[in-house]
C-alpha cells in the first residue's frame, strides 16, 4: 500500500526510484546513493522551502529587542527566531518598516516600546509538506541524482523540466491558500468615463 513521504529519507528514496536507482533506508547506508543524498538533501529542501513564500512554511513572530544596540546606522537590534531561514517582512502596528539583516539578528530604527513582528519562512519539517511541494522537491533531487548517480544528462534534464514543471504548479496550488486580492477597477473606470 503506498504512503505519503513523510520524512527526508522518503522524500530522496522516492527521487533515486525516479532515475531508477536503489531506495534508501538511512543517511548512514554503505551505498553511493546515501552518500549523495545526505550531503545535498538538506540544502536542497532549503532552497525549495526559499524559492517561493509557502504558506505551509510561514511564521510570524514577535523579535525580541537585544540589551546591545548596534555600532551603527541603527537604533535597535532584534533577535531573529531560531528557525528562520528567510525573512519576508518586519513590521510594526502592521506597517513594514525598514530594516537590515546582519547574521541573526534585525537592525532598524524602532523605539523599545515599539512591538516588531516577522513574518518568515522556516525549514517546514517532511510531515508537514503538502503533496505538491514534495513532488517538485522529489523531481528536482532526481535531477541531482541523475547527474551524481547515473551520470545521464539527459535524464538530468528532463528530471529539470519536470522539476519546474511541478514547482510551478505548486507554486499556483499553494497560491490558493489565502484570500484572493480583489482587482482595483476604479482607476480604469474612471479613466475611461474622462
Amino acid at each position: 500500500m503506498a504512503t505519503p513521504a513523510n520524512s527526508s529519507i522518503d522524500v530522496c528514496s522516492r527521487a533515486l526510484i525516479l532515475i531508477g536507482a536503489e531506495p534508501i533506508t538511512s543517511f548512514e547506508d554503505s551505498t553511493n546513493e546515501a552518500l549523495v543524498a545526505s550531503n545535498m538533501y538538506e540544502d536542497i529542501a532549503r532552497a525549495a522551502l526559499t524559492n517561493c513564500r509557502w504558506r505551509f512554511a510561514t511564521e510570524q513572530a514577535i523579535l525580541g529587542l537585544l540589551s546591545d544596540a548596534p555600532t551603527g546606522r541603527y537604533d535597535a537590534a532584534y533577535q531573529l527566531p531560531s528557525n528562520l531561514i528567510m525573512l519576508h517582512a518586519v513590521t510594526v502596528s502592521d506597517f513594514p518598516i525598514e530594516y537590515q539583516t546582519y547574521g541573526d539578528k534585525v537592525f532598524c530604527d524602532s523605539s523599545s516600546s515599539e512591538i516588531l513582528i516577522a513574518d518568515y519562512t522556516f525549514r517546514a519539517i517532511e510531515v508537514d509538506w503538502p503533496s505538491y511541494f514534495t513532488i517538485a522537491v522529489e523531481y528536482t533531487l532526481a535531477s541531482m541524482f541523475a547527474v551524481s548517480i547515473a551520470r545521464d544528462v539527459q535524464m538530468a534534464n528532463m528530471m529539470e523540466d519536470k522539476a519546474a514543471v511541478s514547482m510551478a504548479k505548486a507554486r499556483a496550488s499553494d497560491a490558493q491558500q489565502q484570500t484572493s486580492r480583489k482587482f482595483n477597477t476604479n482607476r480604469f473606470i474612471s479613466q475611461r468615463r474622462s
